[in-house]
């Protein structure tokens, strides 16, 4: 007999926080540990994230970027070469001060990001030119401890992520790097993970650590927080002079390189949750769904083995193009199966039974819409490729919608203020000022700058009436 189903209890758009919190447990996502805001991805989660490693190694390979794997330990004296770096990551950092009941000599920082034990190493292997352009990725886990409200996928002490390092012999080049990883990103995001973005470059206030400069690709969620979705830094040469990073340039002389450092993480997983997910569930792009396509056979007495050979010849026939899965457990109804795959967010279902094998067709049920379709046997494996395809642009297509949407001009600041309550991001003018943007914050209830448009307009900044940039604000996790 099979066990009872419950399906997800709260709307999303009631209690947005326990509606994330039960598609995460319910679609089979995640499980929480022992440690403090530590989390396992299940199965499921991990199938998801590999489809998105595959996605990106594709590209990296293209780009002549190989991938490298460095230590999780990294040495107090390293981590604090470079000033303004460690400034900005000292909150987080998680020490290891003992080995057994011996203590260490030196204090061991688990690995809050990669760019001082990598560099390291940099300064050992770049020799002259040749060297260069040295184009490195590794995919590892990182710790960051400071913070007070754990969310699966969003914001967790340790999470999984890829981080991409390289070093150019001019600042043209790592320019052009990081631009071109930022439009990776979002070919990414937008074309693989059906979700809206805007790109641009990060505040002062807001740029990664050490930074000349750092470009973002930003997001809203549908409770009205922002989500970074992705960054890629031009570091300049402030790490090169820190890590003594040098080559012998083409005329003979000693140059200092320029770097960039680039990367996602695991927090895509919890925005695919988050912008296409419904009250029935997960509902999952096409092109990262670990299933693409649930056959589940309607079974019936002395039928069930005609089905069953039926749907494993379907099966086979589409199983080069999709990842399919012929959903043959005992015990369980066709009904909670439905349910089930629509918790687990799989695209697209096809019935079938016996009465569809007498008439040549099976019953096709988009997971976006809910839409029944009937689809004659021989035409499913074109059709599906249509109803896949229309199914990831309809998600891009709400996803642009949603954005559009969530974004309103203030032309001062009470209007400013409305927008923000109101969860959604304001745009308006503004200076870029560390200080400025400390009192936007305070005042606006934790408001920041998400993204600086490369082409903003010019304005007076909304705040302290100084010459700024057009610039979006929000909310974020």
């Amino acid at each position: 007999m099979a066990e009872k189903q419950v399906g997800i209890t709260v709307p999303k758009e009631k209690d947005f926080s326990e509606w994330y919190t039960q598609v995460v447990a319910k679609a089979d996502l995640a499980d929480y540990t022992l440690v403090s805001g530590c989390m396992v991805f299940k199965p499921y989660s991990y199938a998801i994230w590999e489809k998105i490693q595959g996605l990106l190694d594709n590209k990296f390979r293209e780009m002549e970027v190989k991938n490298a794997y460095f230590p999780v330990f990294i040495p107090e004296s390293l981590l604090k070469k470079e000033g303004e770096h460690v400034e900005g990551f000292s909150p987080e950092v998680a020490w290891v001060t003992k080995a057994g009941d011996t203590e260490l000599s030196e204090k061991l920082a688990i690995r809050p990001t990669s760019e001082t034990i990598m560099y390291d190493s940099f300064s050992k292997w770049i020799r002259s030119w040749r060297d260069l352009p040295l184009l490195i990725n590794q995919w590892c886990n990182i710790v960051r401890w400071e913070f007070k409200y754990p969310k699966p996928f969003l914001r967790t002490r340790e999470f999984l992520w890829q981080e991409g390092h390289t070093v150019h012999e001019t600042e043209k080049e790592a320019d052009r790097q990081t631009m071109r990883m930022l439009e990776v990103y979002k070919e990414l995001i937008e074309g693989q993970l059906a979700i809206a973005v805007i790109l641009g470059k990060k505040s002062e206030a807001e740029k990664f650590a050490g930074a000349l400069y750092t470009t973002t690709l930003e997001s809203l969620m549908p409770d009205g927080k922002c989500l970074q979705m992705g960054t890629s830094h031009n570091l300049g040469q402030n790490f090169a002079k820190a890590f003594g990073i040098s080559f012998l340039g083409k005329d003979g002389n000693s140059h200092m390189p320029w770097q960039t450092s680039w990367g996602v993480s695991t927090r895509l997983i919890g925005a695919v949750i988050m912008a296409h997910g419904d009250d029935k569930g997960l509902v999952l792009p096409p092109n990262i769904a670990p299933t693409q396509i649930v056959i589940i056979p309607i079974l019936f007495g002395e039928s069930r083995d005609a089905v069953l050979k039926k749907c494993k010849e379907l099966q086979s026939s589409i199983k080069k193009k999709f990842s399919v899965l012929v959903d043959d457990r005992d015990g369980y109804t066709p009904g909670w199966k439905f349910n089930e795959w629509e918790m687990k967010g799989v695209p697209l279902r096809i019935e079938i039974g016996p009465k569809d094998i007498e008439k040549g067709h099976a019953i096709a049920v988009r997971r976006d819409t809910g839409e029944k379709e009937t689809i004659k046997l021989e035409k499913l494996k074109e059709r599906c490729t249509e109803l896949l395809a229309e199914i990831q642009e309809k998600l891009l297509k709400n996803s642009r919608k949603a954005l559009d949407d969530g974004i309103e001009d203030a032309k001062n600041w009470k209007e400013f203020l409305k927008i923000i309550e109101s969860r959604k991001i304001a745009r308006a003018f503004f200076c870029g000022r560390k200080e400025c943007e400390a009192r936007v914050k305070e005042e606006s209830k934790g408001a920041t700058s998400r993204v600086i448009p490369f082409e903003a307009e010019q304005g007076l900044c909304v705040k302290c009436g100084e010459k700024g940039l057009k610039t979006y604000f929000g909310r974020s996790y």
